[in-house]
């Protein structure tokens, strides 16, 4: 297993521990919004500090000139993706909303894959549509089953 598998593994236990507190904190507190906006200060000023340690004031001069309304899409999207986990584990538990999750990354991410493929090879294509449908078949049996 290489880095980024354990990387990517260990990014994946921590989205769920998030997403088990922050579902916590909303218990906690009258609106989700509490949770989202603890979650979004926290990134904000860690982030910064790192930025501000690697690159120094220059990197705020650069962030800015960067900055693009279009830029702003991601942070509103990742904002949304927080607000709909935790939203899920409340009302759908952690098992369930991690399959939907996953299975729909995977579709749109696989979509994506096909579109900006420079050649259209079917047997590639074929099998992750094969793996992307026993996907989809586990997150169902995942939702679906009895309480």
């Amino acid at each position: 297993m290489n880095t980024y598998m354990l990387l990517l593994i260990a990014a994946g236990a921590g989205l769920v521990l998030q997403n088990i507190l922050m579902a916590r904190i909303t218990d906690l507190t009258s609106t989700i919004l509490f949770a989202l906006a603890l979650n979004s200060a926290v990134g904000l000023v860690l982030l910064s500090t790192l930025l501000l340690r690697k690159v120094g004031l220059g990197g705020l001069a650069e962030v800015l000139h960067v900055l693009k309304p279009w830029a702003l899409v991601p942070g509103i999207l990742g904002s949304f993706f927080v607000f709909a986990s935790i939203t899920g584990y409340a009302q759908l538990g952690a098992a369930a909303t991690i399959s939907i999750l996953v299975a729909s990354q995977l579709i749109f991410g696989l979509g994506w894959d096909i579109l900006k493929a420079e050649r259209f090879d079917l047997h590639q294509i074929g099998s992750a549509a094969f793996g992307a449908l026993l996907l989809l078949s586990g997150a169902y049996l995942i939702i679906t089953r009895s309480p």
